[in-house]
């Protein structure tokens, strides 16, 4: 009998951002991370202190305690709201997927009909035959991830700046202007001004490309 997977959200809606952004996918949002446990209160201690998402518990909608491979992959299924079942795309997310993403889990996607990308942080080992991996470090953590399709970097980051990653081969590169966290008595630069200073690094360096996130721009999930 397989595990249980921690879920914090499974929906529909597009791909907002990366190679395959506008791409109608399920995302499924794992809860936990190993680089931030979720809680404000220990943000600014966090390796990475300027995560965007609610990744703590498992109380989004359709979140929950699954109690094996299956009954998620059914319940991912019934998410996928085309009418067709060709080109199903689901996009695992965190927190860190690859916490509880397995070997079983893509198998199942897979007899699905699932086209599988995953969003890791890169610290921990993944399971073959994912078709579509995004990598994006965070901060000082170590990335043993080698090899991506998307390397896709927050910027900037104390500690993960694009030169520290030119041992990782991809087939694209992406700086995504970071949104400035909220954390008490520190003070981040402005939302334009650090989307200017990535708009000016890739001019300078264009293996890499700016990436917005047209979902936010667009206000869908």
């Amino acid at each position: 009998m397989s595990k249980g997977y921690k879920v914090k959200e499974i929906f529909y809606t597009l791909q907002g951002e990366g190679a395959h952004s506008g791409r109608p996918a399920v995302f499924c949002r794992f809860s936990k991370c190993n680089l931030w446990n979720g809680r404000e209160k220990d943000r600014a201690d966090a390796i990475c202190s300027f995560c965007d998402t609610d990744i703590k518990g498992i109380d989004g909608v359709n979140g929950g305690e699954y109690s094996s491979a299956e009954e998620l992959v059914a319940k991912v299924c019934d998410i996928w709201a085309a009418n067709e079942i060709d080109n199903r795309f689901i996009v695992c997310t965190g927190g860190e997927p690859a916490l509880q993403v397995d070997t079983e889990l893509v198998d199942l996607l897979h007899d699905a009909g699932f086209e599988i990308a995953i969003e890791t942080n890169g610290t921990l080992p993944l399971p073959d035959r994912i078709d579509w991996v995004c990598c994006s470090p965070k901060g000082s953590s170590e990335v043993v991830l080698k090899k991506c399709n998307e390397l896709k970097l927050v910027f900037p980051q104390e500690g993960a700046m694009p030169d520290r990653f030119d041992d990782i081969e991809a087939e694209f590169y992406y700086l995504t202007p970071m949104s400035p966290p909220k954390i008490d008595d520190v003070i981040f630069p402005s939302e334009d001004d650090l989307t200017k200073r990535t708009i000016e690094y890739c001019l300078n360096e264009p293996k890499w490309r700016l990436n917005l996130q047209t979902h936010k721009v667009l206000k869908i999930a």
